[in-house]
């Protein structure tokens, strides 16, 4: 159905959103949205927006519709909450959870201390979400440690899935074909452009489950088609000396996920079953200084076309923090979604030394050096863009 008909009882009618919330920041911006940090008047509550312009969505309604409908009927944890749904004249606006501890990369990195049994907790947290999700009748089909966000800033703070912008709700007895996902994430049988079904999500959390452990991806070529070839013949390996000191449960475990045959591929239940999430062969030891070291030659954060800046929220709620032990929250200043993105303060000089380069990505991390960009394919949507992966030498 259009955007603006009033088939969708959800919806709120709203002649100006303002009415309802303070914007604070923008948070980030796609193709054809922006997030803003707001705060609700009535509560005083900090929430994420996400503001649509229904100009931009001409010929796209069905992306935003699916999208909703998909938030719509999640309650889950581990998964962030469509909490409100208004509609203007103008534009669509969907009332997020605000998530304010920061991307999952990020928190690896900064901790000085890392271990197999911190991935497997983190893997089971995505795994029963997951598990939620499909039995509800939803893929997410785009599954990738970009759209794992941790909740708070606490250490000990839960993983939250974010990111509905691929998902599918099945049908019954359904099976899906489009091609879609990240390509270093998507199952052999989506780059084969088979039928596929929910085990394309088990097959991202293997992906998933291999970086953390190791900092890098388990395929990798410059060449796309190498690269596609790699994943359709499920051709990984756990290389030395990377993997020498990682359990052999953790790579059964991987290999139970990363099955090129679907049929003989893990479900989630099966995969919570694994001793390697709900037993104790998850090891102890310290890999921080690997798998860090990994993760900064590996993967870069892409600055440009970014739909979501969970780093930007981090820094916000700092200084939310910081203002209220020493002057109060009224010292941060409201700024409009309209005026364009704005630069998290941080960031402003080195936005200088990009020049025209839109098409590369500037590491978030010390060594500051550039890598390329992932390929172009379906970069508008509702997708964050926050990682790329870049060639790297691992030795």
């Amino acid at each position: 159905m259009p955007l603006g008909e009033d088939g969708n009882g959800w919806k709120k009618k709203t002649s100006d959103i303002k009415e309802h919330y303070d914007f604070k920041e923008v948070l980030g911006t796609g193709a054809f949205s922006e997030v803003v940090l707001a705060e609700e008047k009535r509560t005083q509550r900090l929430v994420a927006i996400k503001c649509i312009p229904k100009k931009a969505l001409e010929g796209k309604e069905n992306n935003i519709e699916n999208e909703i409908a998909v938030l719509h009927r999640i309650k889950h944890p581990n998964i962030v909450t469509l909490e409100d749904i208004f509609e203007s004249t103008s534009h669509l606006y969907l009332v997020m959870q605000l998530v304010s501890g920061g991307e999952l990369f990020d928190r690896i990195v900064e901790k000085g201390f890392y271990t197999e049994r911190d991935a497997s907790q983190l893997i089971r947290q995505i795994l029963d979400a997951v598990k939620y999700l499909h039995d509800m009748g939803i893929v997410h089909r785009d599954l990738k440690p970009e759209n794992l966000l941790y909740y708070s800033m606490d250490e000990d703070s839960k993983i939250m899935i974010s990111d509905f912008g691929l998902s599918k709700i099945e049908g019954a007895g359904s099976v899906m074909s489009t091609a879609c996902g990240t390509p270093g994430y998507v199952a052999p049988e989506v780059l084969a452009q088979r039928p596929y079904s929910k085990a394309v999500d088990c097959w991202s959390i293997g992906v998933i489950s291999y970086i953390l452990l190791c900092g890098y991806p388990p395929f990798y070529d410059e060449n796309d088609s190498k690269l596609f070839e790699q994943i359709l013949k499920a051709e990984y390996e756990f290389d030395s000396p990377y993997w020498d000191d990682i359990s052999d449960s953790a790579k059964d475990f991987i290999c139970h996920l990363m099955e090129k045959e679907s049929l003989k591929r893990y479900t989630c239940d099966q995969a919570l079953q694994h001793p390697w999430i709900c037993g104790d062969t998850a090891l102890d030891k310290n890999i921080h200084e690997s798998v860090s070291a990994q993760i900064k030659k590996n993967f870069a954060k892409s600055k440009w076309k970014q739909a979501f800046n969970a780093t930007a929220v981090v820094r916000h709620m700092r200084k939310l923090q910081l203002g209220t032990s020493l002057e109060g929250p009224s010292q941060i200043t409201p700024t409009s979604p309209c005026h364009g993105h704005l630069l998290p303060e941080e960031e402003e000089e080195e936005e200088d030394d990009l020049g025209n380069g839109e098409e590369e990505s500037l590491s978030h991390y010390e060594d500051g050096r550039r890598g390329s960009t992932e390929g172009s394919t379906d970069r508008d949507s509702l997708r964050s863009c926050t990682y790329c992966c870049r060639p790297a030498s691992r030795v």
